[in-house]
C-alpha cells in the first residue's frame, strides 16, 4: 500500500475499528481527516475511494457502499470479496454458527412475500441439517456439532450476529438482515436469483409487492418515491399496470428525515446542530455509546406480513 497516504490509512483503520458507517458519518470522518468535503468536491472523494480499493485489492478486500433496505440509508464498510475455505478460518464463528446464519439469510432472502425478516421463533427452529447439501443427504451422517447446536446456542448466535451487524433484531421479535449482510452478500443475492427491485435493480429482500398476485414486480419502499414521484402520472405497476397500493401511507410524498443526499451549502441552524451531534458521535470512538445510539435510533423496519397465495406458511 505504498501509494496510500496516512489519510487513506486512517480512513481504512476507522472503518475496520468501527464497522460499517452511515454515509453522513463516513463523510464527516472524511472531512475531518482530509479537510475536504465530499459535498464540495465529489471527484476528490471518489478518487480517494478508488485509490484505496486499488491498494486493498491486493489483500482481496474492498471498500464498498450499500443501501440498507429497511431504512433506505447508504452505509460504507470494508468487505472480503473472496469466498473460500481460507476466509472462513479467519472468522470467530464456528461452523454450526455459520450454517445457522446461512439458514437465516436463505429463509429471509427467498421468502416470496419479501417481508424482509422472519420471526425469532421461526429462526430458532431452522434445521442446520439442511445446510449440509448433497453430501449430507447421501451419507446421512450429521456432524455432532450440528446435532448438539441447541436452542440456547442459537439464541446466543443470533445475539452475537446482531451485535456484529450481520443481523438485526427488532423489539417485536423479528430477525432481519444487518448492514454487514447487505455489504457482503450483494453477489450472493444475484447468483441465487433473488428477485430484484423494479426501480434500482438491486435484490428486493425487503420490498413491497404488486397487488396483482400474478405479477412478480417488487419495489423497495424508498424506491417507491422515485416510481410514484410524479403526481400527474398513473400510479401503477410498471409491468402489469395494476394500481399500486402501498402499505406505507403517503409514501410517494413523504420525505425521509436526515436524508444523506440533502446536504447543501448555506445550511440552516438546525442542520448545523445536527452536524454538532455527528461530531460528538465520531469523537465517542469505536466503543462509544453515541454512535450506537445514533444507529439504534433509526425507525424499526415495518414487519407487517404481506399475505399472498404464493407465500410459504411458517
Amino acid at each position: 500500500m505504498r501509494e496510500l497516504s496516512w489519510r487513506h490509512h486512517t480512513l481504512i483503520q476507522a472503518l475496520l475499528a468501527r464497522g460499517p458507517l452511515r454515509e453522513d458519518h463516513f463523510h464527516l470522518l472524511f472531512t475531518r481527516i482530509t479537510e475536504k468535503s465530499p459535498d464540495n468536491d465529489r471527484q476528490l472523494f471518489n478518487n480517494y475511494l478508488l485509490t484505496m480499493n486499488k491498494a486493498l485489492s491486493f489483500a482481496q478486500f474492498e471498500l464498498r457502499g450499500c443501501r440498507n433496505q429497511y431504512d433506505g440509508r447508504v452505509y460504507y464498510g470494508l468487505v472480503n470479496n473472496v469466498s473460500d475455505e481460507q476466509s472462513k478460518l479467519g472468522t470467530k464463528y464456528s461452523v454450526p454458527q455459520i450454517a445457522f446464519y446461512k439458514a437465516i439469510v436463505e429463509a429471509i432472502a427467498q421468502d416470496p412475500s419479501a417481508q424482509g425478516g422472519i420471526s425469532n421463533i421461526a429462526a430458532l427452529h431452522l434445521q442446520l441439517e439442511n445446510q449440509l447439501g448433497d453430501a449430507g443427504s447421501q451419507s446421512h451422517v450429521i456432524p455432532p456439532a450440528f446435532k448438539n447446536f441447541s436452542i440456547s446456542l442459537k439464541e446466543k448466535t443470533i445475539a452475537e450476529l446482531a451485535q456484529d451487524q450481520w443481523l438485526n433484531c427488532t423489539p417485536d421479535g423479528f430477525v432481519n438482515l444487518g448492514v454487514r449482510s447487505f455489504l457482503d452478500l450483494r453477489s450472493w443475492f444475484r447468483t441465487n436469483d433473488i428477485p430484484s427491485c423494479e426501480v434500482c435493480n438491486e435484490a428486493g429482500v425487503k420490498a413491497e409487492l404488486c397487488s396483482n398476485e400474478g405479477c412478480t414486480v417488487r419495489v423497495h419502499r424508498y424506491c417507491l418515491k422515485k416510481m410514484l414521484s410524479n403526481k400527474k402520472s398513473k400510479r401503477a405497476c410498471p409491468s402489469c399496470g395494476t394500481q399500486w397500493r402501498s402499505t406505507a401511507p403517503n409514501v410517494e410524498f413523504k420525505e425521509e428525515e436526515d436524508e444523506p443526499d440533502a446536504r447543501i451549502q448555506g445550511q440552516s441552524s438546525s442542520h448545523k446542530r445536527k452536524k454538532t451531534r455527528l461530531n460528538r458521535d465520531i469523537d465517542s470512538g469505536p466503543n462509544g455509546d453515541s454512535v450506537a445510539a445514533a444507529q439504534a435510533s433509526q425507525p424499526p423496519p415495518d414487519t407487517r406480513r404481506i399475505t399472498r397465495s404464493t407465500a410459504h406458511q411458517r
